[in-house]
């Protein structure tokens, strides 16, 4: 069992900021450190949160090295040089989705973190979103029986490309959606994925100055025989009343369940120009206390990495979501279908 868990932060964006409210409010943690090239972004971050260092580079934070673990929250590609650097530091790791961009980095990080026996956690939050939870919950009670297929839709609007995203053109949407769609398919089939057919499009965010493909449809194909299809994409317009646009059906031999998770009617606010659907269920405030499923997951690294219990999310499953999604761009590359090889690993705990 860890004290206080003093904890560093590498990125000063809108979800750097997310890690430093949630560290400062949990009881088990502390925020000691923030990291960011842009170094009047990280000091204004500081500022606000109440955090005694700013450093500009990781080189200069892992010099100083007065931290026990680090949220990784960089644009996806970036990720692999800065883990395997904390690893080697021996600092454990909250690494935002995806784990990496590219197998090497996959499994340069899954070496280091082995190597130097530090704890690691991919932020899949999905897995916290409570429609989502129920549903896992209620297949492996077994009450839909043998899972036989899955639908999954999970969306964003144009303006995550556009706007929210300066790096966009960088990514893709299979990695911002698609690593929490697979991710959450493979955990509610509690099984691994064997093979994936995947097509995708493209224009409408070219058109929009964001070099990047607009959609994927994918077919997944499981061990045990259940089949599922997944859609990702981020052309969807400006006006849909919620950024994400996410429904799931999953089908058994005795039982269907049907979520929808983005056009709740729990509160609306009208005007004479628009309606307005807030956030109250992904990430939202009450009482001046960061709240919402997307915020769980973090609490929940903090959690499980201060008593030693295994975290939700393990390394295997964050390694083969991406592992997967590099063969759904293989597929959407070649219009054929791609044999999956899942791989295995130990978790240090």
């Amino acid at each position: 069992m860890m004290n206080t868990i003093r904890m560093a932060i590498i990125g000063a964006g809108v979800w750097g900021e997310t890690h430093a409210a949630i560290f400062r409010e949990h009881p088990c943690a502390e925020p000691v450190a923030i990291c960011d090239m842009n170094r009047p972004k990280a000091e204004a971050l500081a500022q606000k949160y109440g955090i005694a260092r700013v450093f500009g580079s990781v080189d200069e934070l892992l010099g100083w090295g007065e931290f026990d673990a680090v949220s990784i929250v960089t644009p996806d590609h970036l990720h692999g040089d800065i883990a395997v650097a904390c690893a080697n530091a021996g600092k454990h790791m909250l690494i935002e989705k995806p784990l990496a961009t590219n197998r090497e980095d996959v499994m340069r990080i899954l070496e280091a973190v082995k190597r130097n026996n530090v704890r690691a956690m991919v932020d899949l939050h999905n897995r916290w979103s409570p429609p989502f939870a129920a549903a896992h919950d209620a297949v492996q009670r077994g009450e839909l029986g043998t899972l036989r297929n899955a639908y999954f839709r999970l969306n964003d609007i144009k303006w995550v490309a556009t706007d929210m995203l300066p790096w966009a053109s960088k990514s893709s949407i299979m990695w911002f959606l698609g690593s929490h769609s697979f991710d959450t398919l493979q955990w509610v089939f509690g099984d691994k994925a064997k093979r994936v057919y995947t097509v995708s499009n493209r224009g409408v965010l070219d058109a929009l100055g964001v070099p990047t493909d607009d959609v994927f449809l994918t077919t997944i194909e499981f061990e045990h025989g259940g089949i599922a299809q997944m859609e990702n994409g981020w052309i969807t317009p400006n006006a849909n009343p919620c950024v994400n646009d996410i429904k799931c059906n999953l089908c058994g031999d005795n039982g269907m369940i049907a979520i929808d998770a983005s056009n709740h009617n729990l509160i609306q606010f009208y005007s004479d120009d628009k309606v307005t659907v807030p956030d109250i269920i992904v990430r939202n405030t009450v009482h001046g206390y960061v709240k919402g499923f997307a915020y769980e997951s973090i609490r929940s690294f903090v959690d499980r990495l201060a008593s030693g219990q295994p975290f939700i999310v393990s390394m295997e499953d964050a390694a083969n979501t991406s592992l997967a999604i590099l063969s759904m761009f293989e597929s959407a590359k070649t219009r054929m279908p791609v044999e999956l090889e899942p791989i295995r690993f130990e978790e240090t705990v």
